[in-house]
């Protein structure tokens, strides 16, 4: 395979991912949809391949760049999120009652805040449309970063991506949170009213997970565990500051997630606290992620100036 060291970097978390999960499933005995995670893995592996075949031909270094970031990306999110599900049942106490006196302090409250967006329903309906763009919006810009042949910052993104979402699991698994939807009841006008990502039985649910833990995986039911810090918030930062720095790329970017911020709280049942908690994050993943790819980069171009001389001694 031909990779750059923010490719290897990140095959090798999903490498030790994997291995970690599987050993967890079957230590724990849980049972899982094999054929719709092959499916997955596929995907994610099919494009992951092409682009190295554009890559070792030479035919679209760019295309080759765009395909293989998208399929790390997939496949680094499959592993993650089954990793994230065999720290359940919690074993730590939950900090929910910390962050409702946060959100007191603040006047914040998740039931009035969504009973006022179905006040006006196309606020709410609007707002639901945003909160579903968050990972649309970064394979977008994985694509654009690749086709447009900015590398450096494409691959700045894939590692803020993957120590973000590392750190807010770890930071989950010792802090958990269920979220302030988990124990809030709307009234039954809410739901008829306006669509809802995220409800009550929602919260009930990962509450249920937290208490019992897991016993059957599938791509087709994993819910968003990570309450604190809003990984919601995590992405569309990354989206704000990763974005191709375009008329037409910032016009769409930035307002919407403007309003991701509002959606984060209404559509993801959040506190207040977890969008505090999620830029914070970014702000200090993002630095030490550009430090990482900095020696990654240095490191590499040691090696190819140690290796050059002999490869060309050998070539005569």
């Amino acid at each position: 395979m031909r990779l750059f060291a923010a490719e290897r970097f990140v095959l090798g978390v999903i490498a030790i991912l994997f291995v970690i999960d599987a050993t967890l499933i079957a230590v724990k005995g849980v049972s899982v949809d094999y054929a719709g995670y092959f499916l997955c893995a596929l995907a994610g592996s099919g494009v992951f391949v092409l682009g190295q075949f554009y890559r070792k031909s030479g035919r679209d270094l760019r295309i080759a760049t765009a395909l293989i970031s998208s399929g790390l990306f997939i496949l680094f999110s499959l592993v993650a999120s089954v990793f994230n599900y065999m720290f359940l049942p919690v074993a730590f106490p939950v900090i929910d009652q910390a962050l409702f006196r946060v959100d007191a302090a603040f006047g914040y409250s998740w039931p009035d805040i969504v009973i006022w967006a179905a006040t006006y329903p196309w606020i709410g309906k609007t707002l639901f449309m945003v909160y579903a763009t968050s990972l649309p919006q970064l394979l977008l810009i994985i694509i654009t970063l690749g086709f447009t042949g900015k590398d450096r910052m494409l691959h700045h993104f894939l590692i803020t991506g993957v120590i973000g979402a590392m750190a807010s699991i770890t930071f989950w698994i010792f802090f958990p949170t269920y979220g302030a939807k988990a124990y809030h009841e709307l009234p039954q006008w809410v739901a008829q009213t306006i669509p809802l990502a995220v409800d009550p039985a929602y919260g009930r649910e990962l509450m249920r997970l937290g208490q019992e833990g897991v016993s059957y995986l599938t791509p087709r039911n994993v819910l968003g565990l990570i309450g604190f810090p809003s990984f919601h918030i995590f992405m569309a930062a990354m989206s704000v500051w990763f974005v191709p720095r375009h008329w037409l790329a910032m016009a769409v970017i930035l307002p919407l997630n403007f309003v991701m911020l509002l959606a984060v709280l209404v559509q993801g049942g959040h506190h207040l606290a977890d969008v505090f908690g999620g830029l914070i994050a970014f702000v200090i993943v993002c630095a030490a992620s550009a430090r990482l790819l900095n020696w990654m980069s240095a490191r590499e171009q040691t090696r190819e100036t140690i290796t050059a001389p002999a490869q060309l001694a050998a070539a005569e």
